[in-house]
């Protein structure tokens, strides 16, 4: 008999945002674990991210969707309250109250960067008796921008920070599992929440879903092409920031002084796109202004709206080469790298010495995979250039058992581990 599980994710597609990928990626595949999904999202009307319509075409025809409302941002942005989190929290309380008075449910799954909705799971909990699982997939309350100059801080941080470090215990204190995609995540919880030890814990990365690039390449025409075809193209897509500049320094201080020496490397043009989370037309650059220190923006393109999944799939494949700068926050672990192995395009990398993300690169093979503090860093930058301009990068054979292991199918195999230890301990 197959359990069943309530899904949370506020986002959903066609909403085209980064926390709602796992479950996505995890809906073909519950069944043939055992278990019934279904899924609680905000209906996309009331979010202003991004849509990609064609990020239906990858969620199974039989999963039921439930859509709650939400409060118009125009109304509770006068208050400073923009998240879709706390707009949608009450509608979400009364929908899944329907939903659990049924007692058709044996597990509730938060998997989502929206935070606030996770206190739910206790109310639910004590209410309906149903146990909850919350995916880490990125720190809920954190110190990292505590001794950060304010202007290297998010926006409303002081509100955020202090709302943060209020609800996380609530959910916690309570909490019956966690997954997350980096051990340090869960480390920081123990530390916080002596429960946290002797409940159901397992570090799952994002998965990589081949069936993506096949809606992209049949898709492809849909699509303008955003790079120039006559440069040589060295491209990253996602979020920018202050805490990835140790990493893109290294880069341009490298690239900055090739073009010193010979003029041939302005062939090389580099592009960071769909840097910042603001509303199209509004997002403020953190890298050009980089590449402007170091004298080479007329070399470097900033695009800081995004763009949808699928255009960014085409995007990553018609690159040269792609480039991955990782946080100098060393609990980072960049979940976008699936992607860009998938694309199977030569990669630089570049982390901290402590990201999970290089000892998952490590185990497909690739090569130009370096740490900030390496010695030997920017000769091996010089090298990927050079090579790149003279087109010499070869195309990555990654190894076949680092493919399988991190397939999404074996991370929904993972997840629903994690949902059994929680049920067995619950008898």
């Amino acid at each position: 008999m197959k359990r069943r599980l309530l899904i949370i994710s506020p986002y959903f597609p066609p909403s085209n945002a980064a926390d709602m990928q796992r479950v996505r990626m995890s809906l073909p595949y519950f069944k043939q674990f055992g278990w019934d999904a279904e899924v609680v999202a905000v209906d996309p009307h009331y979010t202003e991210i991004t849509k990609d319509g064609l990020l239906l075409q990858s969620v199974p025809a039989g999963i039921k969707i439930h859509l709650v409302k939400a409060l118009k941002k125009s109304w509770t942005s006068k208050f400073g309250l923009g998240s879709i989190a706390l707009r949608s929290f009450f509608y979400y309380r009364k929908t899944v109250n329907s939903l659990l008075k049924t007692g058709r449910f044996d597990l509730v799954y938060f998997s989502t960067t929206q935070f606030p909705v996770c206190i739910l799971g206790a109310y639910w909990k004590k209410r309906y008796g149903v146990p909850y699982v919350i995916d880490m997939q990125d720190p809920w309350h954190s110190e990292y921008y505590q001794d950060k100059p304010r202007d290297q801080r998010p926006k409303k941080y002081w509100f955020s920070y202090r709302l943060n470090k209020f609800l996380e215990p609530k959910a916690m204190n309570h909490v019956d599992g966690l997954i997350s995609v980096s051990d340090k995540y869960i480390s920081d919880l123990k530390e916080r929440y002596t429960r946290i030890k002797n409940i159901p814990v397992e570090t799952i990365t994002f998965g990589a879903f081949e069936p993506d690039f096949e809606i992209a390449r049949e898709n492809s025409f849909r699509y303008d092409s955003i790079l120039n075809p006559a440069t040589i193209n060295l491209v990253y897509i996602g979020r920018g920031g202050h805490d990835m500049h140790k990493a893109t320094e290294l880069l341009f201080n490298v690239f900055s002084q090739l073009l010193k020496t010979d003029a041939s490397f302005s062939k090389i043009k580099i592009w960071f796109i769909g840097t910042s989370y603001a509303p199209p037309g509004e997002g403020v650059p953190t890298l050009l202004p980089l590449a402007e220190k170091f004298g080479i923006a007329d070399h470097v393109i900033e695009i800081t709206d995004r763009i949808s999944y699928y255009h960014t799939l085409n995007t990553l494949q018609q690159a040269d080469a792609l480039f991955v700068p990782g946080s100098d926050d060393p609990k980072y672990t960049a979940s976008k790298i699936f992607p860009y192995l998938l694309a199977k395009k030569p990669l630089l990398a570049i982390f901290n010495k402590e990201s999970s993300a290089i000892s998952i690169l490590h185990e497909y093979k690739a090569k130009d995979v370096y740490h900030f503090d390496d010695p030997k860093i920017q000769t091996f930058i010089e090298s990927f250039l050079n090579n790149l301009l003279n087109k010499k990068l070869p195309t990555p054979e990654y190894d076949p058992a680092a493919l399988e292991k991190y397939d999404a199918q074996n991370m929904t195999r993972s997840q629903c581990h994690v949902f059994e230890n929680v049920i067995e301990l619950k008898k």
